[in-house]
C-alpha cells in the first residue's frame, strides 16, 4: 500500500557486549566450517539484563532524540521472539510503567522475526486510520541468554541469536525519513515447517517435538526438499517486495540501500539482492554479519546505524525486508528527508 503522511521521527538501539565468533569457535559452541560457510563475524550479548529492560534502554534513547511531546504518543506496540516475563505478565505494560507513558492503546505482537516491521504496519493503520494517531511509540527487546538455548544454533546454522533492544517514533506530522509504502503478507503452506508435527498441547502435557531448527530439518527430510521450501518463499518474499516497490513508484535500481534480517551471507544474496538483480553491496550484510540476529528489531538496528553514520543521505530510498514463522513477510521503503541531529 502507498503511504501519505507517516514519517519515522527518531530511532534508539541498545547493544551490549560484543562476541567475537572466534571464543564461541573455541568454547565448542559453534564449528568453524559452519562459521567459514556462513560469513556471520559474531553476536552481542547482555548477560542478566532482561530483554524489556533492553527495550526500555532504547526508547528512551529515542524519546531523547525526538522533539515531540510525549504526551503526542496515543499508541504503543511492543514485539518480542524469545521470552520477556512471567506467563500472566503483560510486557508492554511493564515498558510504559518505566518509562512513565500512558497512551491511550498498547498491543504486543508475536510475529517472530518480523516484528517491528508488523508493528510499523500497525502503527500506519493507526495514524492513517480511525484512530488518527499523532505518534506510536514501537519497542522491541531480546536477551536469549538461557541454559537450554545454544545461540549459535538456536534457529540452525544461518543465524546467531543476539542481545539487544530498538526503538522507533513514528509520526503523523514529521521526521528524519518518510515511510513511502509498506507490503506483507502469509505463506501458510510453509506453517508446519516451523511447527512440525507435534501437539498443540501445552509442554508438559505430551513428548517434546523439539527446537525449531530440529523441526524444520524434520520438516525438510519428511515433507517438503529444503530447496523446493527456499525456492517457494523466496518467489513469495519478491513478491511482496514488489508490492511495495510499485506503491513507491520506484524500481530496485532506485534502491540506495537493502536492509535485511542478519543472517547468513548466502542467504541474502541469494535469496533478497539476486532476486532484485542488485550487487551485495547495496546490502547492509556487511554491518549486519557482526551483529548477530536480534529478532524483529534487526532491521531498525541497521537503519539506525545508516543514519547516526550518514551513509544515506536526503533523498536515498532504503528497502526494509523481513520475515517470520508462518511463513510471513514483510516489505518497506522509506525515503530519507533529512539527517537527524542525532548522527555523527
Amino acid at each position: 500500500m502507498r503511504i501519505d503522511n507517516v514519517f519515522i521521527d527518531s530511532l534508539g538501539v541498545v547493544l551490549h557486549e560484543f562476541e567475537p565468533v572466534e571464543r564461541a569457535v573455541a568454547q565448542g559452541l559453534i564449528g568453524q566450517d559452519v562459521v567459514d560457510a556462513n560469513g556471520l563475524t559474531g553476536t552481542h550479548l547482555a548477560h542478566d539484563i532482561a530483554a524489556v529492560e533492553l527495550a526500555i534502554a532504547a526508547a528512551r534513547t529515542t524519546l531523547s532524540r525526538s522533539k515531540l511531546d510525549p504526551e503526542s504518543i496515543t499508541s504503543h506496540v511492543h514485539s518480542a521472539v524469545h521470552y520477556q516475563g512471567p506467563q500472566g505478565s503483560y510486557p508492554p505494560g511493564y515498558v510504559l510503567r518505566e518509562l512513565e507513558l500512558e497512551p491511550a492503546t498498547s498491543l504486543y505482537l508475536r510475529q517472530g522475526c518480523n516484528g517491528m516491521l508488523g508493528a510499523l504496519e500497525v502503527a500506519v493503520g493507526q495514524i492513517t486510520g480511525a484512530a488518527q494517531a499523532e505518534a506510536v511509540l514501537l519497542t522491541s527487546g531480546e536477551n536469549f541468554t538461557a541454559p537450554d538455548l545454544n545461540r549459535y544454533s538456536g534457529l540452525g546454522q544461518a543465524y546467531f541469536l543476539s542481545d539487544g533492544g530498538a526503538s522507533a517514533l513514528i509520526s503523523a506530522d514529521e521526521g528524519f525519513a518518510q515511510v513511502r509504502s509498506l507490503s506483507s503478507g502469509i505463506l501458510p503452506e510453509l506453517e508446519r515447517w516451523h511447527r512440525g508435527d507435534g501437539s498443540l498441547l501445552p509442554e508438559g502435557q505430551h513428548k517434546s517435538d523439539g527446537d525449531m531448527a530440529e523441526r524444520a530439518t524434520r520438516y525438510s527430510e519428511t515433507e517438503t526438499p529444503l530447496s523446493e521450501t527456499l525456492e517457494k518463499l523466496t518467489l513469495f518474499n519478491l513478491g511482496v517486495v514488489r508490492r511495495a516497490l510499485v506503491s513507491a513508484d520506484l524500481n530496485a535500481d532506485d534502491l540506495a540501500k537493502v536492509v535485511p534480517i542478519n543472517m547468513d551471507g548466502r542467504m541474502v544474496e541469494y535469496s533478497v539482492m539476486m532476486p532484485l538483480g542488485l550487487p551485495m553491496d547495496r546490502s547492509t550484510w556487511e554491518y549486519g554479519k557482526g551483529i548477530g540476529h536480534v529478532g524483529g528489531a534487526d532491521v531498525f538496528i541497521t537503519l539506525e546505524h545508516l543514519v547516526r553514520t550518514r551513509e544515506v543521505a536526503p533523498g536515498d530510498h532504503v528497502l526494509l525486508i523481513s520475515q517470520g514463522p508462518g511463513w510471513m513477510s514483510t516489505a518497506c521503503v522509506v525515503t530519507v528527508v533529512d539527517i537527524p541531529a542525532w548522527a555523527v
